[in-house]
C-alpha cells in the first residue's frame, strides 16, 4: 500500500468513526427511500429517491448543524453561535440551537425566500439580511462573530458538519444495500463530501455522483483548476446551492471520493420538480430536486437496468416560484417545441399553417400584424409553441414543416425567446435605430428593479425593455439601446462598470425574426 493509499485510509476511517458516532437522531429522523415506480418504466432502471424532506426542517442540513453544534464547548456556546446560510442550513442551526438551548444568529441574503426566513426565525433564530448572496452573507457574518465573541459554524466546510451529512448515506446503505449509482446535489460540497466518504468506505464499487446546476458550478471549475476556486457569477434559481466557492475540506474530499460530476439546466431541474410532485405529491425546492435532473441525464446514456438513487435534499419552495416552474418544465421534459415559422401573409395562411400540424397540440401562437404597404415583402413572422413528445418528435416536426415549403427556425433552447420574445410578439419598431439588445440578471428583492434602473443611468436612450417578476430569487431583463459609434466605447465602459450579469443578444435570431 503507497503512501497516499494510507492516508486515504486513515481519512476514510476517522469520518467513518465520526459518521457512526454522530448523535443527529436526537433532533432528525431517518428518511424513507422512495421507489419511483412511474420514473423506474419511463427510463428502464430501478429509481429511488431518498426523502430528506422529511426532516423537522425539510431538508437535510440539521444532521451537519446538529452534529456540529453538539460537539462544541460549553466556552465555545458562552456568546451564542452565528452562521451565513441561503436559507436550509440556517432552518438546521435555528432548530439545532433550539434543542441545545444555545442563541443562534443567521446572516442570510437579501435574496432569501420568505419562507426561510420565516422559518429561522419561528425556530428562534434571530435573523440578519445582509447582501445579495451567501458570498456577501458569508463576510458580514465573519465580521459579526469577530467582532461579538460567536462561535461561526460554517453551512458545509467543517468536518463536524460533513459527517453529520453523511448520516445521509448510512441509511441509505441500510434501506438499499444494492444501489449502484447515487447521484448527490452540489453547492458547497458537505453532503457529497460526507455521503461519498461514507459509501466508499463500505461499497467502493458504488458510483457516486455529483450534480451541478450549470450556471453554479463550482465543482466542476476547482476539478479543472485542481483547487477550489472562486466563479465569476452564479446562477440564482436554485438557490440551495448558489456557492461561488466550494471547500476546502469538501473538495479534498470530493476529489477522493466522487466519481463523476454532471451538470444540469434550468429546464432539466423544473422537470425533475414536477416528476417528484408526480410520483410524492412533494414540491421540492430547485437545489433538492437537483439530484434527480442528474440522475435523468445520466440515464439517457447507461445501460439501464440499474439500481439508482437520487437525494431530495431539500422542499422549502418559495410558492411564488411555481408559476416560473410551470412554464419551463416542459421544456426541460421537451414535450414543447418553441418555433419561429414565416407563412404568407395573407387571408387562410393561420388555418393552413395549423393543419400542416397535423393535430398536434398548440400551446401558444403569437403573431402582430406589421405595416408593409411600403414594402414588398408579403411574410409574417410567427411564434409558435407546439406539444411534442420528445426532443426527436420536436426535430420530426421542423422536417415536416420545411417539407410543407415553410421557413423554420428552433428556438427551444433559446433563452431570449423564452424569458422574452415570447411575451412582447409585435415590439417592431418603426423608427431606424442603431439598436444593441442586451439581456442583465440581477438579484431579485423589493425594490430591485428601481435599483437596477438606477445603477443604469440616464445617459442612454433605451429603445427596448422588458421585465417580468416571475417569483424566482432572481430578475431578468431585456433591454435595448440606441448606441451610435460616437458612443460605443463609452457605453460598453458604463456596462462594465454596472456591477450586474450582462449578454448583448443583437444577433440573436428571436430578437432579429420578431422585435426589429
Amino acid at each position: 500500500m503507497t503512501e497516499s493509499e494510507v492516508i486515504n485510509q486513515g481519512i476514510g476511517l476517522e469520518y467513518l468513526r465520526r459518521i457512526l458516532l454522530a448523535p443527529v437522531y436526537d433532533v432528525a429522523v431517518e428518511t424513507e427511500l422512495t421507489p419511483l415506480t412511474k420514473l423506474s418504466a419511463r427510463l428502464n432502471n430501478q429509481i429511488y429517491l431518498k426523502r430528506e424532506d422529511q426532516q423537522p426542517v425539510h431538508s437535510f442540513k440539521l444532521r451537519g448543524a446538529y452534529n456540529k453544534l453538539s460537539n462544541l464547548s460549553e466556552a465555545e456556546c458562552i456568546h451564542g453561535v452565528i452562521a451565513a446560510s441561503a436559507g436550509n442550513h440556517a432552518q438546521g442551526l435555528a432548530l439545532a440551537a433550539h434543542k441545545l438551548g444555545i442563541k443562534a444568529t443567521i446572516v442570510m441574503p437579501i435574496t432569501t425566500p420568505d419562507i426561510k426566513v420565516d422559518n429561522v426565525r419561528r425556530y428562534g433564530g434571530e435573523v440578519r439580511l445582509v447582501g445579495k448572496s451567501f458570498n456577501e452573507a458569508q463576510s458580514a457574518a465573519a465580521v459579526y462573530a469577530e467582532e461579538e465573541k460567536k462561535t461561526y459554524i460554517h453551512p458545509f466546510d467543517d468536518q463536524d458538519v460533513i459527517a453529520g451529512q453523511g448520516t445521509v448515506a448510512k441509511e441509505l446503505l441500510q434501506q438499499q444495500p444494492n444501489a449502484q449509482v447515487v447521484f448527490i446535489p452540489v453547492g458547497g460540497g458537505g453532503l457529497l463530501a460526507g455521503m461519498a466518504v461514507y459509501l466508499k468506505q463500505l461499497r467502493p464499487e458504488i458510483k457516486v455522483i455529483g450534480v451541478e446546476a450549470e450556471d453554479s458550478a463550482c465543482l466542476k471549475a476547482a476539478l479543472a483548476a485542481g483547487e477550489p476556486v472562486d466563479l465569476d457569477q452564479v446562477g440564482l434559481f436554485a438557490d440551495g446551492v448558489a456557492v461561488k466557492r466550494i471547500g476546502q475540506h469538501t473538495f479534498d474530499l470530493i476529489e477522493r471520493y466522487c466519481d463523476e460530476v454532471i451538470t444540469v439546466t434550468t429546464d432539466e431541474i423544473c422537470a425533475s420538480i414536477k416528476d417528484i410532485f408526480e410520483q410524492t405529491r412533494v414540491i421540492a425546492e430547485p437545489a433538492g430536486a437537483l439530484s434527480l435532473a442528474g440522475l435523468q441525464k445520466y440515464c439517457q446514456t447507461s445501460k439501464g437496468d440499474e439500481s439508482l438513487v437520487a437525494i431530495l435534499s431539500g422542499a422549502n419552495m418559495n410558492f411564488h416560484t411555481l408559476r416560473y416552474v410551470s412554464e419551463r418544465c416542459e421544456l426541460g421534459e421537451q414535450k414543447e417545441a418553441v418555433l419561429a415559422v414565416t407563412i404568407p401573409e395573407e387571408k387562410g395562411s393561420f388555418r393552413r399553417f395549423c393543419h400542416a400540424l397535423e393535430g398536434r397540440v398548440i400551446t401558444e401562437f403569437n403573431y402582430r400584424y406589421v405595416d408593409k404597404r411600403d414594402s414588398d415583402n408579403n411574410q409574417a413572422n410567427i411564434f409558435v409553441g407546439v406539444r411534442v413528445t420528445n426532443g426527436e418528435e420536436r426535430h420530426q416536426l421542423t422536417q415536416l414543416l420545411q417539407q410543407k415549403s415553410y421557413q423554420v427556425s428552433d428556438f427551444t433552447e433559446n433563452e431570449l425567446a423564452k424569458l422574452h420574445v415570447r411575451y412582447m410578439i409585435g415590439g417592431k419598431h418603426a423608427l431606424p435605430l442603431q439598436e444593441r439588445i442586451f439581456r442583465f440578471q440581477f438579484p431579485e428583492y423589493p425594490g430591485a428593479l428601481e435599483k437596477f434602473l438606477d445603477t443604469l443611468g440616464e445617459h442612454w436612450n433605451i429603445s427596448l425593455f422588458h421585465y417580468r417578476n416571475h417569483g424566482a430569487a432572481f430578475g431578468q431583463v431585456l433591454a435595448g439601446f440606441e448606441v451610435t459609434e460616437a458612443v460605443q466605447a463609452a457605453f460598453f465602459d458604463h456596462l462594465q462598470d454596472l456591477g450586474y450579469e450582462w449578454q448583448e443578444e443583437t444577433d440573436n435570431q428571436a430578437y432579429q425574426a420578431f422585435l426589429t
